[in-house]
């Protein structure tokens, strides 16, 4: 248990799935693999990291200790604090957690930071997720150039709203047909309940959670972007790893209190 009360699942062995995708996206990020190649190890990662949060979710039927629900503050360093919060977000809420933006000022500084609510086993593979994504797409920012008379900064915050649209989108697909094939399977829960039912409890107490710690939450504004990058980054999102090869390893922002 962490000083915010968060139950932390560091401690335990490493689960099979993680482990292979573990392996799977160190073949994809290997400078050797093909495009093609690549797009074959990431695809098969993000199918593998949602057959996990079922697994996890079922699991815990039958073992509630299993699996609990948690929570973790992560504060967001700048530059474009607010576009890697809105990409921990994006990640998290597909992942069956919720998220609250917060703001504070720290000796005159503004800090940014997202309060995570969720199941230890969906916070792990928010984790994985983003941290691996985070550090993708500083490393693609690097390399990209505004057009001619552009902001640059305008550009990357673009950039980044399509990088986080495309992967939200195909984790959201891969969750979907992990969820699908259990309820096909008919894969047993404690009590003879459907899948879909489980994981809608699962949602509720997490949702719960979140309102209990923030009773009078209110809305976050919709922001208005005028960069021209956004097709760009969307392109990097289709091509980007879902997970990451330092799965456990260390990187700036990761999912710590």
């Amino acid at each position: 248990m962490d000083q915010h009360g968060t139950a932390r699942p560091g401690g335990r062995p490493e689960d099979a799935i993680l482990a292979k995708v573990r392996k799977l996206l160190a073949k994809a990020e290997d400078p050797a693999t093909t495009e093609q190649e690549a797009e074959t190890y990431t695809g098969k990662a993000a199918e593998l990291i949602a057959v996990y949060g079922i697994d996890r979710a079922l699991l815990a039927e039958s073992v509630p200790e299993s699996d609990v629900v948690g929570d973790r503050v992560v504060v967001l360093d700048p530059p474009y604090a607010l576009d890697k919060a809105g990409l921990l977000s994006g990640v998290a809420t597909t992942l069956r957690c919720r998220a609250v933006q917060r703001q504070r000022y720290d000796g005159g500084r503004k800090q940014l930071s997202i309060h995570l609510f969720g199941y230890d086993s969906d916070l792990v593979r928010t984790d994985v997720l983003y941290t691996s994504l985070l550090l993708q797409s500083t490393t693609l920012l690097r390399r990209t150039t505004a057009p001619p008379g552009e902001s640059l900064a305008a550009y990357r915050r673009s950039w980044l709203a399509g990088f986080t649209a495309a992967v939200v989108r195909r984790l959201r697909e891969a969750e979907g047909r992990a969820a699908d094939r259990a309820e096909d399977d008919e894969t047993p829960t404690a009590g003879g309940r459907s899948v879909s039912l489980v994981l809608a409890d699962r949602s509720l107490a997490v949702t719960q959670a979140m309102d209990e710690a923030y009773p009078h939450l209110g809305r976050a504004q919709a922001r208005s972007l005028t960069g021209s990058g956004r097709r760009s980054g969307y392109l990097a999102g289709e091509r980007a790893d879902l997970g990451g090869a330092s799965v456990g390893g260390p990187a700036r922002g990761r999912l710590t209190a």
